[in-house]
């Protein structure tokens, strides 16, 4: 079977979805391609920072959110081995830990129900010239279906098939993995809205933070250590690595773990210069989210950043179809790509540093580095970091009216 569609994003992850969204809202339909049968919910929970905001306002659909999840202004990080707690400030606005799904869901709520094609698995894909600067992507997927479209964007994650044919520069492992969950309790957890990190002479980072009166995300970052397993393994092996050095207050989080929220994985990095001099895009396909900038979450801001490439590349495509009389013009399109590109490419560079730097700073072994942390990472260099990730207005989505709205799926 073959499909003609004017754009096509493989993956419906936040990136994907996002995209979809913003593209709806400047009058472009986008089939959304999906490997698994429903919304993916891997990683439980993430935190969105101002910037975050910024775009889910764009987008429209932060007033669903606000009212569900309480910010948080502060943090405290305690090292167990002196017994110090340090403050640490968030941005004036606060930040929101949220359940990952639940965002997954509002964006999802925004699109036609034919928008996302679930179970949808890529197998390969090509660039068909058409004469010119013009340009289609063919989609090839598992079960026989060939989808033709005029844009392609990957947003399939980190390990990112669109990404790998752009060229982009391989992964690299930050030495680090992550293991992260929920803990539900039914009569109240007590803890205040507030973010609380653990430290000791290992290298090791628990801390939880509540997304509700009745559920925290926790999570435990570890330096060199593979728990991949089943969950009662995985809590077992969290409980064992914490019990002598951590808090009760944290062993009792783990201990009242939803089983079915744990995950644990390795956290790996694009290289910054594979982002600032890598290929992103290639004519009329390029890649967003993940797919573009994998980071280390030690700042936040994965799951922001790819709000922010959403809202710009629906901007940037947005305007091409206003200034060609609400069509998609392949060659403008390909120019509009290009302009995404060269707006994202140092920000997301930016970010993936930033990130790197804070997650070393936190968890290095050598004695400098933990002398640093304890001394000065957290009093003076951590808020600047923040400020250089959270400190970003990604823009407005153009206004575009009906008829140009109905004539951008008439095109070619």
């Amino acid at each position: 079977m073959e499909l003609m569609e004017d754009v096509v994003i493989v993956g419906a992850g936040i990136a994907g979805l996002a995209t979809a969204v913003a593209l709806k809202r400047v009058g472009v339909r986008a089939l959304v391609l999906e490997k698994s049968e429903g919304l993916r919910s891997t990683g439980t929970a993430l935190t969105l920072t101002p910037n975050a905001w910024v775009a889910l306002d764009a987008l429209g659909v932060s007033h669903k959110l606000i009212p569900l999840y309480t910010p948080s202004f502060k943090g405290y990080v305690t090292n167990v081995s002196t017994g110090e707690v340090q403050e640490v400030l968030y941005p004036r606005q606060g930040i929101r830990t949220l359940h990952r799904k639940v965002l997954l869901e509002a964006l999802a709520e925004e699109l036609a129900t034919d928008s996302i094609r679930f179970s949808s698995r890529l197998v390969a894909f090509q660039s068909l010239e058409q004469g010119g600067d013009a340009s289609m992507a063919a989609v090839h997927l598992e079960d026989g279906t060939t989808i033709k479209s005029k844009v392609l964007i990957g947003c399939d994650g980190v390990h990112s098939v669109v990404a790998r044919w752009l060229g982009l520069a391989e992964l690299v492992h930050s030495g680090r993995s992550a293991v992260r969950g929920l803990a539900v309790f039914p009569q109240g957890h007590g803890f205040k809205q507030e973010v609380r990190f653990f430290l000791d002479e290992s290298t090791n980072r628990p801390g939880f933070v509540p997304l509700n009166d009745r559920e925290l995300y926790w999570f435990l970052v570890s330096q060199g250590e593979n728990m991949e397993g089943e969950a009662e393994q995985i809590q077992r092996e969290v409980l064992e690595k914490c019990t002598e050095k951590f808090p009760s207050e944290y062993l009792d989080v783990v201990r009242h773990a939803d089983l079915s929220s744990l995950s644990w994985a390795p956290l790996m990095f694009r290289p910054p210069w594979g982002i600032i001099f890598g290929k992103l895009s290639k004519g009329n396909v390029t890649v967003a989210g993940d797919a573009m900038h994998p980071m280390t979450p030690d700042l936040g801001n994965g799951g922001g950043a790819s709000l922010e490439d959403a809202v710009v590349l629906g901007r940037h495509i947005g305007n091409s179809i206003i200034n060609n009389g609400g069509l998609i013009v392949p060659g403008d399109m390909a120019r509009a790509i290009d302009d995404y590109v060269k707006e994202r490419r140092w920000r997301a560079a930016m970010l993936v540093t930033a990130s790197y730097l804070s997650g070393r700073m936190q968890q290095g072994d050598k004695w400098w580095i933990k002398f640093l942390r304890d001394r000065a990472f957290y009093k003076y260099f951590f808020s600047w970091l923040a400020r250089l990730a959270v400190v970003y207005d990604c823009g407005k989505l153009p206004a575009i009216s009906y008829g140009e709205a109905d004539r951008s799926s008439k095109k070619d």
